[in-house]
């Protein structure tokens, strides 16, 4: 169905609501979604409509859709699925361009059911109707306000996080979980089949609403991944998004015919997507809610380095540990500001990072400390963390540090640790909007997902690096189209007998290098099929016959077509660069080390083609192979530009040519100066390539 956003304003701006299939029956969902539209204490018009007719909750059950009133323009339907197409032709009859199907018994049951969910999507498009669902649970707007869930109540409490979820379950239990954790949310949408609406249409109506400051979602795919990618980063620069996707053990099996083919995953392609797109990721549900808290509530810190403030040893290292492994650092405090806590502290208190202010710290001592540590230019955030002083309440320490947080233009979240003990101080912080955790590890995660969104903001605002003018190169030969992108490579020669190959070595100059020819032979080196350093026509005609017997004798069925011949390369650092054809996602760049042991050592990082600047800089920095182009003890420095600039013309070619399906240099030889291609391996449509 066409995506067009304004056809999505009646989900959450109803004029009138009916609900067909409501019933008068306590034991019915179909009664528990009409109670909840009414509670909600929606404002628009409320319509009922059965078959059977009567009155329910002071109002007409109609039995028709075409006899209610106006206004009407969202319509939640409840009823079994045999009987859905009817009730949407009756919507369309009757101007409804929103639908909201709760019912079950479509696509996730089987084929009967794929068939009546094919029936109502073809009458939705005739009709021009939205429809959410089905198998959902349907959505709700906590500030409008509007519940169109069948749901238990209470329902959510007025807040700032917005939730869409693939899954109704989850919602029903977030719902639950968001109001025991003293946090509201401001819409909850519930997606179900995805007939029509997907995840990626809901990402800029439900960002619109000014009550939402931060988008959480529960996905167990995309739909279209390149549209999810485009939409979420407009998005994101002006609110954040956590994603949290599941199924991520169940990536499908494909066939592949390189390194990188057998190393991009599923989940390498939706890590690439979400830095792309500046969207968070996050491993649990408990995880995304403690992130979406702190960035609701709290500023961006300008940088990694944060100050711990605590009454206890032991919480300050375990701090200390988090923090370092989320990729935070311990702030280094200045003078002025030790002096300025010499003066609020005893003499035995701690004066460095982690700032141990001892059991008998007061109220006024928690308060002047983090006044001091919140002055140093060299603290970017604070974690403030007490169990209840022996002393004093927890709520009193509460209160007192609330002002100064407030007054802060640092982020400072807060691990208060216990639990009845604290209730009151939990109380006090949540009704400050002050993140508050049980322990110190969930608020360093909280204030690293502050650092992160600042840095995915960054990256959201990149555009691609495109090195050459758009190709239309079409060809099936590697050797092409790599020269026609600016790929330096080392040309091979084909030989078929020992003289021819005598000839071409000394045409290329020695020493040379001899691989076997045998397009089934995927590891050459493995079978001895690769030697190297030949110095003269003897040593190639030798070489010439050892490598086919290897060859034979490993691969005794194997079509060999004789040796390759290519000029030594000077030496240099060996990295790996490939691309592949995501189904999800589109051309997916792969950079690491190179060599023998890729699929060993697995260090490799994922992008999404065609590279920004910064996402090829990161995929440098996060692996060893990038980081060791500086140079590294008795290794020289190589050039780490010209791999750059390899890794972007790549990145390129796999986005203009979709036709490619896998594309691997391994090694791509990196010199002092400048980069060769030693060894390329392509498939195009399935059929490889040497």
């Amino acid at each position: 169905m066409p995506h067009h956003p304004l056809t999505l304003n009646p989900f959450f701006n109803p004029k009138g609501v009916v609900i067909i299939g409501a019933s008068n029956d306590p034991s019915k969902l179909g009664y528990g979604l009409a109670n909840n539209l009414v509670r909600s204490n929606y404002q628009g018009a409320i319509h009922f409509v059965n078959v059977k007719g009567g009155e329910l909750l002071g109002r007409p059950i109609y039995t028709h859709v075409l006899e209610i009133p106006n206004p009407v323009d969202l319509a939640a339907v409840l009823i079994p699925a045999p009987y859905i197409a009817d009730a949407l032709r009756q919507c369309g009859q009757r101007g409804i361009q929103a639908a909201i199907i709760g019912s079950g018994g479509f696509r996730e049951v089987g084929p009967e059911g794929a068939k009546l969910e094919d029936e109502i999507i073809e009458v939705a498009r005739q009709y021009s109707i939205r429809l959410i669902g089905p198998n959902c649970i349907g959505l709700l707007d906590t500030h409008l306000p509007i519940d169109t869930t069948f749901l238990p109540p209470p329902g959510p409490t007025p807040g700032d996080v917005a939730f869409i979820s693939h899954s109704g379950a989850i919602c029903a239990a977030v719902i639950d979980w968001a109001r025991g954790q003293g946090y509201g949310l401001s819409r909850l949408v519930s997606l179900g089949n995805q007939a029509d609406v997907c995840e990626t249409d809901m990402l800029a109506p439900v960002a619109a609403d000014p009550f939402t400051h931060v988008l959480a979602l529960y996905i167990e795919g995309v739909k279209d991944g390149r549209r999810f990618v485009e939409e979420a980063r407009r998005v994101v620069l002006e609110k954040p998004i956590i994603a949290l996707k599941v199924g991520r053990y169940k990536a499908g099996q494909r066939a592949v015919a390189s390194h990188t083919g057998a190393l991009a995953g599923q989940e390498s392609a939706y890590n690439a997507a979400f830095r792309r797109a500046g969207v968070l990721r996050a491993e649990t549900s408990e995880e995304m809610f403690d992130q979406a808290r702190a960035l609701a509530w709290c500023s961006l810190p300008k940088g990694r380095k944060v100050a711990v403030l605590t009454n206890a040893g032991g919480p300050g290292v375990t701090a200390a540990d988090a923090l370092e492994s989320f990729g935070l650092e311990l702030a280094e405090l200045s003078g002025e500001t030790r002096a300025a806590l010499r003066l609020v502290l005893p003499p035995a208190a701690s004066l460095s990072n982690p700032v141990d202010m001892l059991a008998t710290a007061t109220p006024d001592q928690f308060a002047g400390s983090l006044r001091a540590v919140l002055g140093d230019p060299g603290v970017d955030s604070v974690m403030v963390i007490y169990p209840t002083p022996p002393m004093f309440s927890a709520g009193s320490v509460a209160k007192a540090i609330i002002p100064i947080i407030h007054g802060a233009e640092k982020p400072v979240v807060v691990a208060v640790m216990g639990e009845r003990l604290i209730q009151e101080a939990v109380e006090h912080l949540r009704a400050a909007r002050v993140p508050e955790y049980r322990f110190p590890e969930r608020a360093a995660a909280a204030l690293a997902a502050l650092f992160e969104r600042a840095e995915l903001l960054m990256f959201a605002q990149d555009e691609p690096v495109m090195p050459i003018q758009a190709s239309s190169v079409q060809t099936s030969d590697v050797t092409t189209l790599l020269d026609a992108y600016g790929i330096s490579i080392a040309a091979l020669r084909l030989a078929r007998d020992p003289d021819e190959a005598a000839q071409i070595a000394a045409k290329i100059g020695f020493p040379v290098v001899m691989k076997i020819a045998a397009p089934e032979i995927s590891h050459k080196s493995d079978i001895g099929g690769v030697m190297l350093n030949l110095g003269d026509a003897n040593a190639v005609c030798t070489a010439f016959g050892e490598i086919l017997r290897r060859a034979q004798e490993a691969h005794t069925e194997a079509a060999i077509e004789g040796v390759h011949l290519q000029a030594m390369i000077p030496h240099g650092q060996e990295v790996i660069i490939g691309a592949i054809q995501d189904p999800q996602f589109g051309p997916l760049v792969m950079f690491g080390s190179g060599g023998t042991e890729v699929e060993g050592l697995k260090d490799i990082a994922f992008g999404l083609a065609p590279l920004t600047r910064r996402e090829a800089e990161y995929m440098l920095e996060s692996t060893w192979a990038g980081r060791k182009l500086k140079g590294y003890r008795n290794l020289p420095p190589a050039d780490r530009d010209a791999a750059l600039d390899a890794l972007f013309r790549l990145a390129q070619l796999a986005y203009e040519h979709p036709e490619i399906s896998e594309i691997e240099i391994n090694p791509l030889r990196v010199l002092p100066q400048g980069v060769v291609a030693v060894d390329i391996r392509f498939a195009m449509t399935r059929v490889l390539n040497r």
